[in-house]
């Protein structure tokens, strides 16, 4: 079980995709352009199959602030987006109301 300082490690924040393309060396990852409070920052995200790129630009969702980057096949990823799923698909978490780009999650 992790502890409650284990959790206070993860910097969780809102961030408004600016950017949408499909990864060229992967069928089932999309690279994304984030904006989290001024940064910009790319994730690699395992959403192809749910979210055309087209309709992602201006979405606002929560990301994993602080992992350590990683390349995904080839391309560098700086952060992982939340979403949930199960057999019916997959779905971003996106913040409820209007919310600024770097608000802290918490």
């Amino acid at each position: 079980m992790a502890t409650i300082e284990d959790f206070k490690k993860i910097e969780l924040k809102v961030a408004c995709i600016k950017e949408a393309a499909f990864h060229p060396n992967a069928d089932k990852l999309l690279v994304l352009k984030v904006d989290v409070g001024g940064e910009e920052r790319q994730i690699v995200a395992g959403i192809r199959r749910a979210y055309d790129p087209a309709e992602l630009p201006g979405k606002k969702i929560v990301i994993v602030a602080n992992l350590e980057p990683a390349v995904i096949r080839g391309v560098e990823s700086q952060g992982m987006l939340l979403a949930a799923s199960n057999e019916n698909g997959l779905s971003l978490l996106v913040p409820e109301k209007d919310i600024l780009s770097g608000s802290q999650v918490r």
